[in-house]
């Protein structure tokens, strides 16, 4: 059994403590659970409570209105908004729901919804990262269960595959060529792929290695396809040792292509870039840049 504290709560849900403590009190939609020191806590079943609370209040229904419905009731208005409301705002609440409940049907239905409506690429940058950032915190506090996790990770990266393989396959004449790969011991597959996604929709000519790649393959694919640009991100590995070696080693190695750079660990890092190495804070500097320079001169 998961415990959260009220401050979880306020930043699992975005919900604010004091209007917590309100709906508590006031309006007993919320239990009053107490440890035997006194100190407030809440369970699987609150939190779940709570995010279909806020889906429903932002959606204009008044507390003193749901406080008069039966759970089940509210589970089905939550339900109702998912379905029919076409501009639904609350995409990441609806997904942290169907997360907790391991609902992989309303999980996929509202990940549909939004890619009908804005498209596959806004609902990844729009929806899906805000809520894996949301469930990064989640996990860092013990707020989710590695079933969890598994489950989120095995929905979008089969979505993100799906997407890819609809993409037309010959890429275009006139783009660069990107190389893409992650190194060994890191395993952020979703970033890599969105990043295949990325090139790959804007017809670039990509070289895809995958995770857990060891840089003597990384070296081959240089110098077999001559890639005008390597990609790769580093979130886990490299977090007890230096990363600026492995940095200046394929640098050298590959000194005819860009090498972009991007993660975690280059942000905690102090890192001394080699001319032809570029730090990237985030996807939207990353796709800004492959767009600016994805053609042939």
């Amino acid at each position: 059994m998961i415990a959260y504290s009220i401050s979880d709560i306020e930043q699992l849900s975005g919900v604010k403590a004091h209007t917590i403590r309100i709906w508590e009190k006031r309006y007993g939609i919320i239990p009053n659970r107490r440890s035997e020191t006194n100190i407030r806590y809440y369970l699987d079943e609150d939190l779940q409570t709570i995010l279909n609370i806020a889906v429903l209040n932002k959606n204009g229904l008044k507390i003193s209105s749901i406080a008069k419905m039966s759970p089940e009731q509210i589970r089905q208005k939550v339900a109702n908004h998912c379905e029919v409301d076409e501009v639904f705002e609350d995409q990441i609440d609806g997904l942290m729901l169907a997360m907790i409940e391991l609902n992989e049907y309303k999980f996929l239905k509202i990940i549909n919804h939004y890619i009908e409506v804005r498209g596959f690429e806004k609902t990844m940058s729009e929806v899906l990262y805000p809520f894996l950032d949301k469930l990064s915190i989640m996990w860092v506090t013990g707020s989710v269960r590695g079933v969890h996790e598994s489950f989120v990770t095995s929905i979008i990266q089969r979505k993100l595959c799906y997407e890819i393989d609809r993409l037309a396959s010959e890429p275009k004449d006139v783009m660069k060529r990107f190389l893409i790969y992650l190194p060994e011991n890191e395993g952020h597959e979703l970033s890599l792929l969105f990043l295949y996604y990325i090139l790959r929709s804007r017809g670039a000519n990509v070289l895809f290695l995958g995770s857990n790649t060891p840089l003597a393959e990384v070296l081959d694919g240089y110098q077999i396809f001559n890639p005008d640009f390597i990609f790769t991100l580093i979130n886990d590995s490299f977090a007890d040792i230096p990363l600026q070696p492995y940095l200046d080693k394929l640098s050298a190695a590959a000194p005819n292509a860009i090498i972009g750079i991007s993660g975690y660990q280059t942000m905690t890092q102090e890192l001394t870039p080699t001319q032809n190495v570029k730090v990237f804070s985030s996807l939207h500097e990353i796709i800004t840049f492959i767009e600016a320079n994805i053609c042939r001169k």
